[in-house]
């Protein structure tokens, strides 16, 4: 059985509510096992053991948030060489336009050399206010249907060994 490891970070909820929209559709599919895990809670184990992967994580002053890139950190070198070709896409909770973001997360999965399997995914909060950006986050049903989307895709493709 094909694993497809999910791996996000959050402050505010929206994140979350995007790996868990992911999570629960590619859970819907058989023959893939679908771990959802945080990123502060990933270690270099979990990412060798996975065979495709779904990075999520929110918009923070233009860039991947903090944590996501210490997962990267945590990870990469014990990693590099050992993941060449598997499966990969990514998701992004944004405030503005979370271009900077998804092209950090491509740069380190092209590090890894990932295999892009979709195109980013962002989803655009708009919040733009001190106010709006550190409020909890809804994401909407048409967006978390997108995330859906992305998760049963990735999950079924591992499963039918299209990637």
């Amino acid at each position: 059985m094909k694993t497809l490891l999910i791996i996000y970070h959050t402050m505010t909820g929206g994140t979350q509510q995007m790996a868990e929209a992911a999570a629960d559709a590619a859970r819907a599919q058989s023959g893939v096992a679908v771990k959802l895990q945080r990123a502060s809670e990933t270690s270099p184990d979990d990412v060798l053991a996975a065979d495709g992967y779904l990075f999520a994580t929110p918009e923070n002053l233009a860039a991947m948030s903090g944590l996501m890139k210490d997962f990267f950190d945590r990870c990469y070198y014990a990693a590099l060489d050992r993941l060449n070709g598997r499966p990969y896409a990514a998701m992004i909770c944004a405030g503005s336009d979370g271009q900077n973001a998804l092209r950090q997360v491509e740069r380190i999965a092209t590090g890894w050399r990932l295999n892009s399997v979709a195109p980013g995914l962002i989803v655009c909060t708009h919040a733009q206010t001190p106010e709006r950006i550190l409020a909890p986050k809804t994401i909407g049903a048409d967006d978390l249907e997108r995330c859906a989307e992305l998760g049963a895709g990735l999950a079924a493709g591992l499963a039918l060994g299209v990637f």
